[in-house]
């Protein structure tokens, strides 16, 4: 996709929505790192309803470190893969305590050696969080950046660093949202909603509907 056509698409989606937000529930950096955290393989939704209840009795390190791991399992058990999901939140709150003072970390480096952290956790962390100009590349934003033409690649390492190139530096910080909700909600997966889209003409997906 040219630049001409990239900074109209931005252009497009940052009219439609000023000033989109992650649709996880948190109110601190540490809430959110333990929601996105819960949030693979799992629906936002149901990662909300676990954490409204999670997060009323314990919402720090500390505090679940001393709800223990079979307490948390019994407050996630309704999200895929909880079981694993507890071992990695209790390993990365005795780290965040150990390492950072109890502080969830605003560099990748840091975020990236906690248990359970990848690069897409530590993105999203990153912009949501600590205001940077991160771009997390999900299911969503994979398939949108390839279909659009905005960003091909094979993988979402590929992904990324592409956005990271041919998005204009203004769209940057909101980029991420954009384009997950656009995924989400229009581009889907099995049966996109091209005659919904506000950037149809801009796509150079060749099997549009």
């Amino acid at each position: 996709m040219a630049p001409k056509k990239i900074q109209t698409l931005f252009e497009i989606l940052s009219s439609n929505d000023p000033d989109p937000q992650s649709e996880l529930n948190w109110s601190t950096p540490f809430e959110l790192l333990v929601a996105v955290l819960l949030s693979a393989q799992a629906t936002d939704v149901s990662v909300n309803k676990a954490t409204e209840k999670l997060f009323a009795v314990a919402n720090t390190p500390r505090a679940i470190l001393a709800l223990g791991e079979s307490s948390l399992i019994e407050h996630i058990k309704t999200i895929g893969l909880f079981n694993n999901k507890a071992k990695n939140v209790i390993r990365l709150c005795a780290q965040i305590i150990e390492e950072h003072q109890g502080e969830v970390p605003a560099s990748r480096e840091a975020l990236e050696s906690l248990p359970g952290v990848g690069r897409k956790t530590a993105n999203v962390v990153l912009n949501v969080a600590f205001n940077q100009p991160t771009i997390a590349v999900d299911t969503h934003i994979f398939r949108v950046s390839n279909r659009l033409g905005l960003a091909p690649g094979k993988n979402p390492l590929a992904v990324e660093q592409m956005l990271e190139k041919k998005v204009p530096e203004t769209f940057k910080q909101n980029a991420h949202h954009w384009l997950l909700l656009h995924g989400r909600y229009i581009c889907t997966a099995r049966k996109p909603k091209c005659s919904e889209c506000i950037v149809e003409h801009l796509c150079e997906y060749p099997d549009k509907g």
